[in-house]
């Protein structure tokens, strides 16, 4: 990092910002399912409760693709900046929207519909965020820093994730009990607000992608970038990228996004203590994203995501039990946990940028992650109906296998890939 020029530490902060809110978004209704649930889809189920509630953070993440085709296009044919001051300023601000809405005493049925409403429009600015400021980065930084500079950026998701806990932590000590229900929570989802404007600072004041720029000087942009991605010669390096993505996000969020619930559903644990393990598992997997993004630059993409992927296999289930158990060391569990679970997609942006041309790369890696979502973001509901079912010793096996599903689907369409770290952009 110190290496690299004032602009080129713009746009890597910039996009680092913008990544770190949407984890910011993410944990936080994570964070407070278990005690909204019945704010929104009142029910004499608890579980049926969560459930729906899970099932509205969802809808955020499965509407990112469309995010990612409107944006990605738009930042092909007119640039990453511009596409990425929209995203933010419309992710900060449906952000904030959350803690404005009327609860299901107030307004009935109508509640719920608001919820989704607001969560779905904030799926579709958000699904814009990644492939814009993941291209841009990689484009304006030299070929050797690609990978560290990779990990940093998708690390912003992870760093987001930490902010979160820490907030979470603040809010539930100045709001302890009944009153987290009635204001506590509100307050959370606002001080999102404030990460959003930070980025959106930097990022007026960073300069356009330099490999962006001279294609569209040559008038040498994709006129239907779609089209070429999905049915044209780029078809099969997107739906392995699409792939590859599908098990890493069913990964994630069936192992640190589904933690809170996990601990606080079947665990017994307290929200001060869940804030505290989760602020350990997210400075975790923030800090292997970094490790796993400089590593996959000695040794390239593939094998740094598949040390990972595989190593998960073999722990998943182990340490699992440990984390819910509540055993001897379980700080070091839950680090265990996230740092070989959850940071295998450090090299992501990087190894996506590499494998499309200029004119469409934008839409392409922006689609190619965010395809991702349409059902790796399934994980955490799919892991907690298993968990639901199955008899209380049951339950870490059921988590831990569902991690394994993830990793297979990972590690099948990265032995078909081929390797990018020393092509040129």
């Amino acid at each position: 990092m110190l290496s690299l020029t004032t602009s080129q530490k713009k746009i890597a902060i910039g996009s680092f910002l913008g990544w770190s809110l949407d984890g910011y978004d993410i944990v936080l209704m994570l964070l407070v399912i278990p005690s909204i649930s019945q704010l929104f889809f009142p029910s004499k189920d608890p579980v049926f409760s969560i459930l729906a509630t899970f099932a509205s953070y969802t809808v955020t993440l499965i509407m990112r693709p469309l995010g990612s085709v409107i944006f990605g296009i738009y930042g092909d044919k007119f640039g990453r900046k511009k596409s990425m001051i929209i995203t933010i300023l419309g992710f900060s601000v449906a952000t904030f929207a959350v803690g404005l809405l009327p609860t299901y005493a107030v307004v009935g049925v109508f509640a719920p519909i608001l919820l989704i409403m607001v969560r779905l429009i904030q799926g579709i600015f958000a699904g814009g965020e990644w492939g814009s400021g993941a291209v841009l980065t990689i484009e304006s930084i030299p070929k050797q820093k690609r990978g560290l500079l990779s990990g940093f950026l998708q690390s912003g998701f992870s760093f987001g994730f930490l902010l979160a806990a820490i907030s979470f932590q603040i809010i539930t000590i100045a709001f302890p009990g009944d009153m987290f229900g009635e204001i506590g929570w509100r307050i959370l989802f606002f001080t999102g607000i404030i990460p959003g404007f930070v980025a959106l600072f930097v990022r007026i004041s960073m300069d356009e992608s330099p490999l962006w720029i001279k294609k569209n000087k040559e008038s040498g942009l994709e006129r239907t970038p779609l089209r070429s991605i999905v049915f044209g010669i780029h078809r099969k390096e997107f739906l392995l990228c699409a792939a590859i993505m599908t098990g890493l996000v069913y990964m994630y969020h069936g192992s640190i996004s589904i933690l809170p619930t996990y601990l606080e559903q079947f665990g017994n644990f307290d929200k001060r203590q869940i804030a505290l393990i989760m602020i350990y598992a997210t400075a975790s997997s923030w800090v292997g994203m970094i490790l796993t993004g400089w590593l996959s630059q000695k040794i390239g993409r593939k094998k740094s995501m598949l040390v990972f992927v595989s190593a998960s296999i073999l722990v998943s289930i182990p340490l699992a039990s440990a984390i819910l158990e509540n055993a001897y060391g379980l700080v070091v569990y839950v680090v265990m946990f996230a740092f070989v679970i959850s940071t295998a997609s450090g090299p992501i942006p990087a190894y996506f940028s590499e494998r499309f041309p200029t004119q469409i790369r934008n839409s392409a890696a922006g689609f190619s992650y965010n395809a991702g979502l349409l059902f790796g973001s399934w994980s955490p509901l799919i892991a907690l109906s298993l968990m639901s079912y199955v008899p209380k010793q049951m339950i870490p096996v059921a988590l831990g296998i569902n991690i394994m599903i993830g990793a297979i689907i990972v590690i099948i369409p990265t032995l078909l890939s081929r390797e990018t770290k020393d092509i040129d952009l």
